[in-house]
């Protein structure tokens, strides 16, 4: 059963059931998170800089908006959504760092920001453009720090490194101090620091910005590979839709700190995937005036052409036109060498949600 129908399946049963069962089932339970932050407005000029002072004029920024959702163990949750939506305040709140301004959210029975010394052992927390290693230790004296600081045991901790080496490949690098560490590294060095311990939550914000893509390959398989044999429950923050597309099965989409979207990938596709796309290869460039995809149709916006030259890339609303009269009226009009029609990838679809600003979440 997915997150999603469990979701369903909790608001229909009584309150006093639910309670019972939710920790038995959800390891993240959230419910009407809501944080608002306090902004002062001041004027320009050294006059408004003294009325700022003197009597400053405030207004209300509503960064959460009232998000529910609810995370099983062992999930992979792809918390999702454009630059200013939410997401870090989101994060910040379900590890504790901000309190909420209402609402609430529990992680394995603990309250995030009552329960922060108890909590923090249970979770680990990577931040893309922050590190939690020491720059100028080498990364296995960092490592025995850590231990030290999670209290972690002499057999375990050596069990763990073992595991972590094996997943994360560290062995080239263990003796190096950080500071000379390249930032793939890097990464897989922070994200076996947050691993160190073996929390039951892991939060990935951003683990493979700027990095190339062998490089994201291997954390990819790494983070699978430890939610599969360990079944460490992981929220993954990212703008690469292909983290997303690779690691999870579910996802939360937010903007303007609102939940938009709660359910698996596929469902995502099947409701909103109705774009297409034909690519060809033309016989001759210069019958392509012959098309007019506009004209046949009298539809505005529904088809986008792009031609580099070598291909030719047409994008259209397959409930609008069909893919059959597509490829007929294409055929008809021009001799083709080669063509292929495919579905949308999940990037377009989720460009085509946050431009139509709507919420698709039923």
């Amino acid at each position: 059963m997915t997150g999603s129908c469990l979701s369903v399946a909790f608001d229909a049963i009584p309150r006093v059931t639910h309670m019972l069962t939710k920790e038995m089932i959800q390891l993240i339970y959230v419910n009407k998170l809501k944080k608002d932050f306090k902004k002062t407005i001041k004027e320009p000029g050294l006059k408004g800089s003294l009325k700022s002072f003197v009597k400053p004029k405030t207004e209300i920024i509503t960064a959460v908006n009232e998000i529910d959702f609810h995370v099983p163990k062992g999930e992979i949750l792809g918390f999702i959504g454009p630059n200013g939506a939410g997401k870090s305040t989101v994060i910040k709140m379900l590890t504790g760092i901000l309190t909420p301004t209402s609402g609430s959210c529990e992680i394995n029975g603990k309250v995030p920001y009552k329960n922060r010394k108890s909590y923090v052992r249970e979770i680990g927390v990577v931040f893309g453009q922050r590190t939690q290693l020491w720059w100028d230790l080498a990364l296995r004296e960092t490592y025995t720090v850590l231990k030290e600081i999670y209290e972690v045991d002499d057999k375990s901790f050596k069990e763990r490194m073992a595991f972590l080496n094996e997943v994360l490949e560290l062995d080239e690098f263990i003796t190096s101090p950080v500071r000379t560490l390249s930032l793939g590294q890097r990464m897989r060095a922070d994200i076996a620091a947050s691993l160190l311990h073996s929390p039951k939550v892991l939060f990935l914000d951003e683990p493979t910005i700027g990095l190339d893509v062998v490089v994201k390959d291997n954390i990819r398989k790494a983070v699978k590979t430890i939610n599969e044999n360990e079944q460490t429950t992981v929220i993954l923050t990212t703008h690469d839709l292909q983290d997303v597309e690779n690691l999870c099965d579910r996802i939360v989409m937010i903007d303007k700190g609102s939940k938009i979207f709660d359910g698996e990938i596929a469902e995502l596709k099947r409701k909103f995937g109705q774009s297409r796309e034909m690519k060809f290869v033309p016989a001759d460039f210069s019958a392509l005036d012959k098309l007019d995809y506009e004209g046949e149709f009298h539809l505005k916006d529904a088809v986008e052409v792009e031609n580099d030259g070598h291909n030719v890339s047409v994008r259209f609303d397959s409930d609008r036109i069909s893919v059959e009269k597509m490829l007929n009226y294409t055929l008809s009009k021009l001799h083709v060498k080669d063509i292929n029609v495919s579905d949308a990838d999940i990037e377009e679809i989720i460009k085509g949600i946050y431009r139509s600003e709507v919420k698709v979440d039923a």
